[in-house]
């Protein structure tokens, strides 16, 4: 299963209909209604605002809608091209400008297929890693070595914060957690270890 690693921006013209196809990583649902809130606010002359997500390990959470346009002419076929994407955790956002000719019932389906389509073939992916977040506090003396570490094990670090120890937080892949910890340990004579939170 993949997901995105960046954002796509695409733009098709149908009979003087202009469609902008957006996609996007989408955590879930909540942040979904976020996203198309924001894009609503970004497009306030458009004439539809429409979108389909999906998220989870399995895209196993999904929505979608029509947004005014005809019922299942246009966040359906949207939803569609995400199902046979195998990506996951995505959100594709399509703006639609009325250009005064109506496009009927295929032809919206045609069109907004098209344009999720190419939303999906310009976005970045990458493959789905589950990961661990986690918190570390170390001395000044083992941070640089312990940071070295981190990044070698493809932990994603946030800024440290530096006190009258450091404190790091972040998230490593799951599969690569026991052996970042031995490590860990193994530099700091059994003194430091990764603490974890939750798995994502």
């Amino acid at each position: 299963m993949l997901v995105p690693k960046g954002r796509s921006l695409e733009s098709i013209e149908i009979k003087k209909s202009r469609f902008i196809s957006k996609g996007m990583y989408v955590a879930s649902a909540e942040e979904a209604k976020e996203i198309v809130k924001a894009t609503r606010n970004k497009y306030p002359d458009s004439s539809h605002v429409v979108h389909a997500f999906l998220s989870g390990p399995g895209s196993e959470i999904f929505g979608f809608s029509d947004d005014r346009e005809p019922s299942g002419t246009a966040g359906r076929p949207v939803l569609e091209v995400l199902k046979g994407s195998g990506i996951t955790n995505i959100i594709v956002l399509v703006v639609r400008y009325f250009g005064g000719t109506k496009l009927g019932t295929g032809g919206l389906v045609k069109a907004y297929t098209v344009a999720a389509q190419r939303a999906i073939e310009h976005l970045a992916v990458e493959e789905l890693v589950s990961k661990t977040f986690f918190h570390i506090n170390l001395s000044y003396e083992l941070y640089e070595q312990v940071r070295k570490l981190l990044k070698f094990y493809s932990a994603e670090i946030k800024e440290p914060i530096f006190d009258t120890g450091v404190h790091i937080s972040g998230s490593i892949p799951e599969k690569n957690l026991g052996d970042a910890n031995y490590s860990i340990q193994d530099i700091s004579a059994g003194k430091v270890k990764l603490i974890v939170e939750n798995i994502k």
